[in-house]
């Protein structure tokens, strides 16, 4: 079994690396539907939920410039086009979304699909005991529950 520079077998790496870009475009969709919620909430609930989605959207693009890191660090070039990002995410599209319900409704759906795909990216990284991407998709993944359970919560829905 041929290894990278990280003691990595090089095939399931290549792998990852896909499952990675996949999730940075995912993220990408959600940072910009982010941005498109932050500045087109209108209601009562106006000035918590624009804090709230400025608050998500920096928390996104961190996420992005980790994941875009770590493909980098596992030998592979992070997506990094918009046509590339459309093409490779399976997130709706949140386009001029002004009601609080139906923005929360998006978050929530999103950070469910981004569950998925973390998930899938976890199994595959234990797989080959890449320690690195594991403890990022663990960080990911409790973060998000929480926040699909704050969501919820405040949609008054059960998990």
């Amino acid at each position: 079994m041929k290894l990278n520079t990280l003691g990595l077998p090089l095939k399931e790496t290549e792998v990852l690396v896909t499952e990675l870009n996949i999730l940075l475009a995912n993220f990408q969709v959600y940072y910009q539907n982010l941005r498109g919620l932050h500045w087109n909430i209108r209601g009562k609930r106006f000035f918590d939920l624009h804090v709230k989605f400025e608050e998500l959207y920096n928390d996104s693009q961190l996420k992005i410039d980790l994941i875009a890191e770590r493909v980098l660090t596992l030998g592979g070039t992070p997506l990094h086009t918009f046509e590339d990002y459309v093409k490779n995410s399976k997130l709706p599209i949140g386009k001029n979304i002004h009601n609080d319900e139906e923005a929360i409704v998006l978050i929530v759906n999103s950070l469910s699909h981004l569950l998925k795909i973390e998930r899938v990216i976890l199994s595959q990284s234990s797989e080959i005991n890449d320690e690195g991407t594991n403890s990022m998709m663990s960080d990911f993944i409790s973060e998000q529950e929480k926040t699909i359970w704050m969501m919820s919560a405040w949609l008054e829905q059960e998990i």
